[in-house]
């Protein structure tokens, strides 16, 4: 079963564009990752899917759901953290968080207290006295105080220092292995890697892949770094499948795409001291991907 499902979904401002046509579907229990540069259109789907803005065409639903006419349904089983977090500042925490559970028909308090124990969050301090990352911690304890079945995550490490990322992450896997389903939004592919077994790269609003993570890795480009004593000729690295190649003395490093067999016969012609085969970093990947469709 699919959670969410997007088909052609476009979103217009008069002559500026949102996004184009945007499909991809998240399955049940699944995180799946959504990442691109800011401004590639990775909020404006997140809003639309929200019903926090009105589609120009195309649709999506939510548990089968169409998000716009079964919104305030919807909204009950959702978690959703936005890049940036504002609330009254002159309200204290556990104010917020008390009005922020009173939507929902159930007792939060117990969580509540769970995931500010976790999150490391003074509940007496009013918002105006935090900082930034712990703003962020509020939005991220407020998006999950209700258990929702989808948890929808714009942007949401910024602000949080790596200790407390790492914790978020588990709280993440945590509520994942219950049951709930994750839309991961971000342009931080460490963390998409880390977290997410398909992903969709989007561009310019629209999508330019969605492929499981996995898949990506073995399809693409390996990283090799070498060492030489000597090259049989100048112009020895000028074949088919190598790109962005770099050279600093005697150690030279390039990505490769093509048949494993052919390049190491190729590199058998060389006087090597040393070689490094490695998976590229998913940075690598998607710059890949981003510069094939220029």
């Amino acid at each position: 079963m699919n959670v969410i499902e997007i088909n052609n979904l476009t979103k217009s401002y008069g002559k500026t564009r949102g996004i184009v046509n945007v499909n991809f579907n998240v399955e049940e229990g699944e995180i799946f990752g959504f990442i691109g540069p800011n401004g590639a259109g990775k909020s404006t789907t997140i809003r639309t899917l929200l019903a926090l803005i009105r589609p120009t065409g195309g649709s999506a639903k939510i548990f089968g759901k169409d998000c716009i006419k079964y919104a305030p349904e919807i909204a009950k089983e959702i978690g959703y953290l936005p890049s940036e977090v504002f609330y009254y500042e002159n309200m204290k925490v556990m104010d917020i968080l008390r009005y922020s559970a009173s939507f929902y028909k159930k007792d939060c308090s117990k969580r509540i207290q769970e995931l500010t124990d976790v999150m490391e969050l003074d509940v007496t301090k009013k918002v105006d006295d935090l900082s930034f990352g712990n703003k962020k911690k509020v939005g991220i304890v407020a998006a999950l105080l209700h258990e929702p079945r989808l948890i929808i995550l714009d942007e949401p490490t910024s602000g949080l220092d790596p200790l407390m990322q790492q914790k978020f992450f588990e709280l993440l896997f945590e509520e994942n292995k219950k049951g709930a389903a994750i839309l991961f939004s971000s342009h931080i592919l460490t963390e998409v890697q880390k977290m997410c077994s398909r992903v969709a790269i989007i561009k310019d609003g629209s999508i330019v892949k969605v492929e499981n993570i996995n898949t990506l890795r073995e399809n693409n480009y390996k990283r090799f770094n070498i060492e030489v004593r000597s090259l049989p000729y100048k112009n020895y690295f000028n074949f088919g499948g190598i790109d962005n190649l770099r050279s600093e003395g005697n150690k030279i490093s390039f990505l490769y795409r093509g048949d494993i067999n052919l390049i190491l016969r190729k590199l058998s012609e060389a006087q090597l001291s040393n070689i490094w085969i490695e998976e590229p970093s998913l940075d690598e990947i998607f710059m890949r991907y981003y510069e094939r469709e220029d």
